[in-house]
């Protein structure tokens, strides 16, 4: 962004072709706002981003310089972060009273009974009906199902180049998942008069720089919500504004203004600041942008960091991928994060900025308690490092009550290096077995210059449950996270054998 901030009063924003001011207090969410425009087809459903009956569609930076319609909560997106933005709703998809094709094939196909998450659904539906890459990936189905000799589908990826993980952040409590799969497994490519799909070969709208000011009058507050032109500015607030709260994708902040009614009177939103945004690749480190989003990452990384491609998929849904910032998972210092484990196995380092310049920490010494780190009150995270040449060996396991959508009970990060039959470096992340994520580094130093052996990884298995301090909590005991770590490492010496699992039987 290169503009000049504006002080205003009102946000302006596209609204299924339409332009629409807000003028509400700061701290609404995008769905009460599109609600109060009498746009009611997005519903509340948890308030917390985990059922997707919220989910609207919204335009974004591709970077090829087009438009990517992107799926997003609109319950923990702040209304003023649209400003100057694009948003299509469920009832913007139909063209006069043509109904869309995603709307059409749900309705065919028996995808809704009471109606309620349908809307939500069709808009991620729609998100993934707009993928620029998903007739490539129809061919590549399609080719790889001739050379099979069948049309096999597997349980990622339809015939029609659909990925079924797009739906991951949609919950439904009556229809069944069955007919809303035959309806997104049945959509055809746009039309060539399809105005969406006109819109991505044009740029996205460029983030507003702005500074929103209104009256709560529930509190008889002023509210404030910036989004500055440039990292300079920003690190200059927050220098001089210490009680700022600094917001990117609001996938957690979001939680808080709903569940737990807070209300920041000053909000700094850092996510389409330039400086902290894209991948950067030099000969020694790949440099990720602290306000990319995880979706972004994972599209632009497009496997260069496997075992971050291995967390990818396990992060929550597509729905929080779409706004969560990596930056942002790191800046709250949850011990129970899903990225800390695999960047600290990793070994990747953070830069901190501020009016004084930046400074390059390691991950491993960032945590300092639970909830607590080395970064001043006056520092953003803008990047994270990941130093080259990467451990061949890696593996992301979280263990959680549910496959997709949900918090870590345990997550471990795995990046080794073998070299002639000897573990030549080891490097473990763990999550949630203790206050703060931590490297494992007892478990490590059992491991290196010993063989790459079943016997040398149950040895350092029982080493390896040792470490970090786990408790009981509603999600699960102390007594099965150390279960969790003792196995976990088995488990990923077995992946590296191609197999399901090794016992202690086997060694010799």
């Amino acid at each position: 962004m290169s503009a000049t901030t504006t002080d205003h009063t009102a946000a302006e924003v596209t609204i299924n072709g339409a332009a629409t001011r807000f003028d509400g207090p700061p701290h609404t969410n995008a769905l009460d706002f599109l609600r109060g425009q009498g746009l009611t087809a997005a519903k509340e459903g948890c308030a917390e981003g985990e059922c997707g009956a919220c989910a609207i569609l919204v335009a974004r930076p591709d970077e090829t310089g087009g438009t990517r319609w992107t799926s997003v909560n609109s319950c923990l997106l702040p209304a003023a972060a649209l400003d100057g933005g694009e948003v299509v709703t469920a009832e913007g998809l139909a063209t006069g009273d043509t109904v869309h094709p995603v709307q059409e094939e749900m309705a065919v196909r028996g995808g809704s009974q009471c109606g309620y998450c349908t809307p939500g659904f069709i808009s991620s539906m729609a998100a993934e009906y707009y993928r620029p890459e998903r007739g490539a990936d129809a061919a590549e189905n399609a080719a790889a199902a001739g050379a099979a000799g069948d049309a096999h589908e597997d349980h990622q990826c339809g015939p029609n180049g659909f990925d079924l993980h797009s739906l991951s952040g949609n919950l439904c409590r009556c229809t069944g998942y069955r007919p809303i799969r035959d309806a997104a497994y049945s959509l055809g490519q746009p039309s060539e008069d399809d105005a969406l799909a006109a819109r991505r070969d044009r740029p996205a709208p460029a983030a507003v720089p702005t500074d929103y000011r209104r009256a709560d009058t529930a509190t008889g507050t002023i509210g404030r919500y910036r989004r500055p032109a440039t990292l300079a500015e920003a690190v200059e607030i927050l220098s001089s504004e210490p009680e700022v709260t600094v917001v990117a994708g609001a996938t957690d902040w979001g939680v808080e203004v709903n569940i737990k009614g807070a209300r920041a009177k000053n909000v700094l939103a850092v996510d389409r600041l330039d400086e902290m945004r894209g991948v950067r690749r030099t000969s020694d480190h790949i440099e990720l942008g602290a306000s990319h989003t995880l979706s972004e990452l994972e599209r632009e990384l497009a496997g260069d960091i496997p075992l971050l491609g291995k967390l990818f998929p396990q992060f929550a849904s597509r729905l929080i991928r779409n706004g969560a910032t990596i930056g942002g998972n790191l800046g709250t210092g949850s011990p129970i994060g899903d990225t800390p484990p695999a960047l600290l196995a990793l070994e990747a380092e953070l830069v901190l900025t501020s009016v004084r310049g930046e400074r390059s920490v390691a991950l491993a010494d960032y945590f300092t308690g639970y909830r607590q780190t080395i970064r001043d009150a006056d520092e953003l995270i803008t990047a994270i490092r990941i130093p080259l040449p990467l451990s061949p060996l890696t593996s992301f396991q979280k263990i959680a009550k549910r496959r997709f959508d949900d918090i870590s009970s345990v997550a471990i990060g795995y990046a080794v290096d073998v070299r002639d039959g000897q573990i030549a470096k080891a490097r473990i992340g763990l999550g949630g077995v203790a206050a703060t994520p931590l490297r494992a580094r007892a478990t490590e130093a059992m491991l290196e210059g010993r063989p790459w052996s079943l016997e040398t990884v149950h040895a350092a298995a029982e080493t390896l449950a040792g470490e970090g301090t786990p408790m009981d909590d509603h999600r699960a005991s102390a007594k099965y996270r150390t279960a969790m770590l003792r196995s976990s490492l088995e488990r990923f010496y077995a992946e590296q054998l191609g197999r399901t699992s090794v016992t202690s039987k086997e060694v010799k």
